[in-house]
């Protein structure tokens, strides 16, 4: 199994990227999606998730309104759209697969197997 992230770079305040994450080797409509992020010193904290059809998503507080979570089970893609970034943004951003049917996606890391490399995020002031 390996899911692979993409998308990450430098950015200023206010500006946009979307992240890609592109799992391979697991029946991936089988599995809820989910990204986190961990910035230097810091824990690695949940930022959102969506469940297996893609009908339900849950986000961090300080990201909603600003990221939306989609995925495509007929290509195999996960993405994060990020506007309005802010130097809180500033992290590596790993996405994660949970072998999970159920209605809502999990939040906690612990129940997520699969897990990318993680790309960088930075917001510059």
């Amino acid at each position: 199994v390996q899911l692979v992230e993409s998308g990450g770079g430098l950015v200023q305040v206010g500006d946009s990227l979307r992240l890609s994450c592109a799992p391979s080797g697991l029946p991936f409509s089988l599995y809820a999606m989910g990204w986190f992020r961990q910035a230097p010193g810091k824990e690695r904290e949940f930022v959102t998730a969506i469940n297996w059809s893609g009908s339900m998503a849950f986000y961090e507080d300080s990201v909603k309104g600003r990221f939306t979570i989609t995925r495509d089970n007929s290509k195999n893609t996960l993405s994060l759209e990020m506007n309005s970034l802010k130097p809180d943004d500033t992290a590596v951003y790993y996405c994660a697969a949970a072998y999970d049917q159920r209605p809502h996606p999990p939040r906690g890391a612990n129940a997520y197997e699969y897990w990318g490399q993680g790309t960088q995020v930075t917001v510059s002031s």
